[in-house]
């Protein structure tokens, strides 16, 4: 989760929603991302997308089923279907999100019945440190924006 928020804070750097994500396979990093959703001007350029697609292409497979995730905030809806397209074994998150959060906030689609694959969710990671660092983010955007 330290190499997550490490992708959180280059997010933040670039103003960005300071959100950061890696994807791990036999204890090591085979993919990363942060949010480059403003950059990029791409409403899929979320930390998650960007790190399950850099991880697809360092296994050479669509399927990451010996994968683990971990993301400094609950993935929303898009991300969390990835994921289990994807068949993800393992999500650990941060901070919960109350507005978008699709692995129990919001909608339930990590652990859906109805889909052909669940994943092991894991919660609170980190959770204070995720948390501020968001809350830093847009304290930021709202001074800045007075």
């Amino acid at each position: 989760m330290r190499e997550a928020l490490k992708e959180a804070h280059r997010a933040f750097v670039k103003d960005e929603v300071p959100v950061g994500c890696v994807a791990v396979h036999q204890g090591k990093i085979i993919g990363r991302g942060h949010n480059q959703v403003e950059m990029l001007k791409d409403p899929t350029a979320h930390a998650e997308m960007l790190a399950l697609t850099s991880a697809a292409s360092s296994l050479g497979s669509k399927w990451l089923n010996e994968v683990s995730v971990y993301v400094t905030i609950e993935p929303c809806s898009m991300c969390a279907g990835a994921m289990v397209l994807a068949r993800v074994k393992n999500l650990f998150y941060g901070a919960d999100d109350p507005k978008t959060g699709a692995c129990g906030s919001v909608f339930e689609i990590a652990h859906n019945k109805k889909l052909n694959h669940r994943i092991k969710v894991t919660k609170g990671v980190l959770k204070e440190n995720c948390a501020q660092l968001l809350k830093e983010f847009f304290r930021y955007k709202r001074i800045k924006g007075k």
